[in-house]
């Protein structure tokens, strides 16, 4: 039961839709324009710098809200890291398929920014740098944003095996398999991205296209 708690916590959180409704502010569906994607990178593209930095940090800032409470509800477990997990995947699932929306969101990667930071910011700089290196080497967000899924993934395991999240082994390889889901979620979100990039017809940030 507190599983499901937590997931429907991260969920409804997730629901906040940042760019649809910077969109809305500037008379726009997101969803319409550009990628349709409603995630940060797409409002840049569509409305600017300064909207897809709130964007993103609307993103980041309702996962961190949806752990933090997540936390201090179950602040006496002594599994409270796995269900902050848990609340991670909620707010992905909330971000990637808002049902009020169609299930049309965006791809999660913020989201994925703000269950980083709240899972310990020991473990923020690794996937920023593997994100941003790819990012500016390439021009290609959504290869830096899969390195960084894919990079979080292997560095909780590594942080869990080395006493960080501070719970026994079957909480912990619990705890691994959320992480994997979200680095799937991730994956599943730009298939049509990997796709692009195989082919060599996906669109580098700052491009005409």
């Amino acid at each position: 039961m507190e599983r499901i708690i937590c997931l429907v916590i991260g969920y409804i959180f997730g629901l906040f839709q940042t760019g649809y409704i910077v969109g809305k502010l500037h008379h726009i569906d997101i969803r319409q324009q550009g990628s349709g994607n409603a995630g940060s990178t797409n409002a840049v593209r569509v409305m600017g710098w300064k909207a897809g930095l709130c964007t993103f940090a609307g993103d980041v800032l309702k996962c961190v809200l949806a752990i933090c409470l997540t936390r201090y509800i179950y602040r006496d477990t002594v599994y409270a890291p796995m269900l902050a997990m848990y609340a991670g995947v909620g707010a992905t699932l909330g971000h990637n398929f808002p049902f009020y929306l169609k299930f049309k969101g965006g791809k999660g990667i913020a989201v994925l920014a703000g269950l980083v930071v709240a899972t310990h910011p020991v473990l923020v700089p690794i996937p920023l740098a593997c994100f941003l290196i790819a990012s500016i080497l390439t021009r290609y967000v959504s290869l830096g944003s899969l390195l960084a899924a894919t990079t979080f993934f292997m560095e909780i395991i590594l942080y869990g095996e080395m006493g960080g999240l501070g719970m026994s082994l079957n909480y912990r390889i619990e705890t691994y398999v959320l992480a994997c889901v979200i680095m799937v979620l991730a994956w599943f979100r730009h298939k049509e991205n990997i796709k692009r990039l195989i082919a060599g017809t996906e669109n580098r940030f700052g491009s005409k296209k």
